[in-house]
């Protein structure tokens, strides 16, 4: 005989137990879904790859490092502890892009996207990365993050040696008289020129004035010393430089600014004269520019890169002080010819490469132009200073 088991005998508890068991994967189900909406995939969906975050661009040393740096203000959106941290929060920090790339792609759960660690590989490539440098720059200048003290790769930038953004770009190239109250000050027809004023220019049917400066031999850092020669004059030009993005060659003034990378700051340092220099033979009646402005060291760069898409070009305040005394004082929006012209006419004339630098001309207030005319001398410290960009700042030291 077949014994059977008897049935369960069904008590109360047994509605809420089956409840629980109904119910109990549902609740697991849900807590799942919640973690997984907050696991990296979900929190790099919520970081934008659009340039939203503002940032400037840097070579500098740091740990006995070269690095290629990405400059961004620290911000933050706990407003819990926004007292605690006022002194820290808005403040600027240059991180080294390589390894924030490294975090922030594993902090994201990105895909892998190498960024270049020199400054014109950087630039050739601009257009593939450009998209994970502005993930980078959005996430960490967000939620205070730039102020972790445990994060390595964060610099303040007061504690770091600049380099010159660029070591070495193939073309330096420079506008002369740009500015209609330098070109009055400098008063063209004493050196050489034809008596015109600026007013008389006609930018679309009369081409700029450019001279070259050599890159290797010219270009110093930030903080770097002009050796200054004996009985020599020695003038200060700040000057607005475009950064070219990709092979230019016969570009129009409609397509110009798509291949400008960025802008910067160059110092023109120029030669005036003196009784250290011998006049230029008789056959050329105009100034010598190559002993004016392509002596060495005569172009410090730097300290920034601003990518094009943070900043207006044509609208910036641009400053120089002699000792702490200001000397110039104008804005790019008094250029005779602009940024597009510049371009048009050297492409008409060379290929320009990605990385390579033109300096657009001075604004009033140079040296020459005092009465009585002032030169720089041992001793004396150069700040130049474009809005949104930064500050160059260079000693001036006797030639050795």
């Amino acid at each position: 005989m077949i014994r059977t088991r008897p049935d369960r005998p069904v008590i109360k508890e047994d509605t809420a137990m089956s409840y629980r068991i109904r119910v109990l994967p549902a609740v697991v189900l849900f807590i799942g879904a919640a973690l997984w909406m907050i696991t990296p995939g979900t929190v790099r969906s919520q970081v934008s790859d659009q340039p939203d975050t503002p940032f400037k661009l840097a070579t500098f040393e740091a740990t006995g490092t070269i690095r290629i740096g990405m400059a961004v203000q620290s911000g933050q959106t706990d407003q819990a502890s926004q007292a605690d941290q006022t002194d820290q929060a808005g403040q600027e920090r240059l991180m080294d892009l390589h390894e924030a790339n490294a975090y922030v792609t594993r902090q994201l759960g990105l895909p892998v996207v190498s960024v270049p660690k020199e400054m014109r590989a950087l630039i050739e490539q601009y257009d593939a990365v450009a998209n994970r440098m502005y993930t980078i720059a959005n996430y960490m200048g967000a939620e205070n993050r730039l102020s972790n003290p445990d994060l390595p790769f964060v610099f303040d930038p007061m504690n770091v040696s600049f380099k010159a953004p660029i070591k070495y770009p193939y073309n330096l190239l420079a506008a002369a008289a740009n500015y209609r109250a330098h070109a009055d000050e400098m008063e063209e027809s004493a050196i050489g020129g034809a008596g015109f004023t600026a007013v008389e220019v006609d930018v679309d049917a009369e081409e700029p004035y450019f001279f070259a400066k050599s890159p290797r031999s010219t270009i110093i850092d930030p903080g770097e010393p002009y050796y200054v020669p004996k009985d020599v004059n020695i003038d200060w030009e700040v000057e607005l430089a475009i950064i070219i993005g990709r092979p230019a060659l016969d570009l129009t003034l409609e397509n110009a600014h798509d291949y400008v990378f960025g802008y910067s700051i160059v110092f023109d340092v120029s030669r005036r004269g003196g009784s250290g220099l011998k006049p230029i033979n008789r056959m050329f009646p105009g100034p010598n520019w190559f002993n004016g402005k392509s002596s060495d060291r005569a172009a410090p760069f730097g300290p920034y890169i601003v990518p094009k898409e943070f900043i207006q070009h044509d609208d910036l305040e641009i400053k120089t002080w002699v000792n702490g005394v200001i000397k110039q004082d104008s804005n790019t929006s008094y250029m005779i010819y602009d940024v597009a012209h510049m371009i048009r006419y050297l492409t008409s004339v060379q290929t320009l490469y990605p990385g390579d630098v033109i300096a657009t001309g001075t604004p009033d207030g140079v040296g020459r132009a005092q009465n009585p005319p002032e030169y720089l001398q041992p001793g004396d410290v150069v700040e130049m200073e474009i809005e949104g960009i930064g500050r160059l700042v260079t000693p001036m030291e006797a030639k050795p």
